[in-house]
């Protein structure tokens, strides 16, 4: 008979190329766990090499959730995540495994620990006309509703680009009211996960250097064929799937715009701006009680840290 667990998840996050799937396989070694991929690239079908998605090996030796959900034209939210990750959370434990969730979006996390507003309803019909004209409207135009309609939230939806920037505009929108207000009106739609966190730490020239590596061998696994694939079915640079690092670099050598050797070396420098800004994250962001782990010592040391942090969020859980 299997034994349902009802202990608080394992969050490990930490900038890209920290070695959260190595730990992962550490953990698997020592008790049954389920992945949940705490990834907003890794969703997208048929972006395997430019997401860095977990192996088919890896994902035959654990079972994965959160990978492959959505097509590049579907927009998957933070909201989304949170609403699917509690369902799986409670399918996992049922089986009697620990939910490990794991990846570097932050957002995601801090949804699932710290749910968002109940979401207003939005008319299906007029949301899909705003879409489209979204979709045609040049970026300098969305900017500036952007900042006309939500002043508050302008600045980091134009960072997050063509897709935050939509949602921004269709809930001011569609409810009359500013998606920075509704987080600050509306309770949330759900009590917050209880989770030990575990907080991968790399010296950052460690990092650099990780990622470069990473940049040339998604070049030599194929991701020019990738991206040539994904823009053959359509996707274009504004579809969601087609805006992270990787595939905007790619995109512009397919067009002429530049060489092969300078989108690798795009790719690498945006990496690493998307990894300080993890970091910086990680600093203000994360709950007071999650945890450091220093990921240049032994993965099987790392595994061990981990679950000793896990036994101590269980504990307070449990008093």
């Amino acid at each position: 008979m299997t034994v349902r667990y009802h202990g608080p998840v394992l969050v490990l996050t930490g900038p890209t190329t920290s070695g959260k799937t190595e730990l992962s396989l550490a953990l698997a070694r020592r008790r049954p766990i389920e992945i949940i991929s705490m990834d907003s690239r890794q969703v997208y079908v048929g972006m395997e090499i430019g997401t860095d998605k977990v192996s088919v090996e890896h994902q035959a030796a654990i079972p994965h959730h959160g990978l492959d959900l959505v097509t590049p034209d579907q927009r998957y939210s933070a909201g989304q995540f949170a609403r699917d990750a509690r369902r799986w959370i409670e399918e996992i434990r049922a089986r009697g495994a620990l939910p490990v969730v794991a990846g570097g979006t932050g957002f995601f996390l801090k949804s699932l620990l710290s749910p968002i507003f109940t979401e207003p309803e939005l008319d299906p019909e007029r949301r899909e006309r705003l879409r489209a004209w979204g979709a045609r409207a040049p970026r300098e135009t969305l900017e500036a509703f952007v900042r006309v309609l939500d002043p508050a939230r302008a600045e980091m939806a134009i960072k997050g680009g063509p897709q935050r920037m939509a949602r921004t505009l269709e809930v001011a929108l569609l409810t009359g009211v500013s998606l920075s207000r509704w987080h600050v009106v509306a309770p949330p739609e759900a009590p917050g996960v209880s989770a030990a966190v575990v907080v991968l730490d790399l010296p950052r020239d460690e990092i650099r250097r990780r990622i470069a590596s990473r940049a040339t061998r998604m070049v030599e696994r194929g991701l020019e064929d990738e991206v040539r694939g994904l823009l053959a079915a359509g996707h274009g640079d504004e579809t969601p799937g087609m805006t992270g690092t990787g595939y905007r670099e790619m995109t512009r050598y397919l067009r002429g715009e530049t060489t092969l050797e300078e989108a690798k070396e795009e790719i690498d420098s945006n990496t690493w701006k998307y990894a300080r800004r993890q970091l910086t994250w990680f600093r203000h962001q994360l709950p007071d009680h999650a945890v450091t782990i220093d990921a240049a010592q032994p993965v099987e040391r790392q595994a061990e840290l981990a679950l000793q942090a896990l036994d101590v969020q269980a504990t307070e859980h449990s008093e």
